[in-house]
């Protein structure tokens, strides 16, 4: 729904202008990203990172698993004090298997972080060079079509991702 009020948003602003005096193009970032090395490469240690991490919290939660399976199996022989420790310890095994999680998974963990170290240049340098053509061929407004906006028809003369990539000495 969000996402079909901004559309409206973005129509409604271009045919309240004058659909006549407006120019209008469109890019597909993901192909843009898709023909940049440099992308690649940051994505692709992204994506090793994230493996790594995921490993670990995998690991530390099979171990909370198996000293739950442990403790239910001698729960009987262990007295009421005994019980209430071993619950404390897979208690604090868990928040420490979540906190872990959040430490490189959350919204301001190592993940987003080096996501912003490798990815947010190349994603200004884009910006930066969509500013550039479109002053350059004078467009009035450039749509992302590869984001949330959906477009039911294109004129492909309209696409100005082959001139960014240019632009880019790509």
């Amino acid at each position: 729904m969000k996402n079909f009020k901004a559309l409206l948003l973005t129509f409604a602003v271009v045919f309240s202008v004058g659909l006549s005096a407006q120019r209008l193009a469109y890019v597909d970032s993901q192909q843009i990203l898709s023909k940049i090395p440099e992308y690649a490469q940051a994505q692709g240690q992204l994506d090793n990172m994230a493996k790594t991490w995921e490993s670990e919290v995998s690991k530390l939660r099979a171990e909370i698993d198996a000293m739950e399976k442990a403790y239910q199996a001698e729960k009987v022989l262990l007295t009421p004090k005994l019980q209430e420790e071993k619950e404390k310890e897979i208690e604090a095994k868990r928040k420490a298997a979540l906190e872990l999680q959040r430490k490189y998974f959350g919204p301001d963990g190592e993940l987003f972080k080096k996501r912003q170290e490798l990815i947010k240049p190349i994603q200004d340098q884009i910006f930066n060079a969509v500013q550039d053509v479109a002053r350059k061929k004078r467009y009035d407004m450039v749509l992302d079509k590869s984001g949330a906006i959906t477009l039911l028809y294109v004129d492909p003369s309209l696409d100005i991702s082959n001139d960014v990539l240019e632009k880019m000495g790509y």
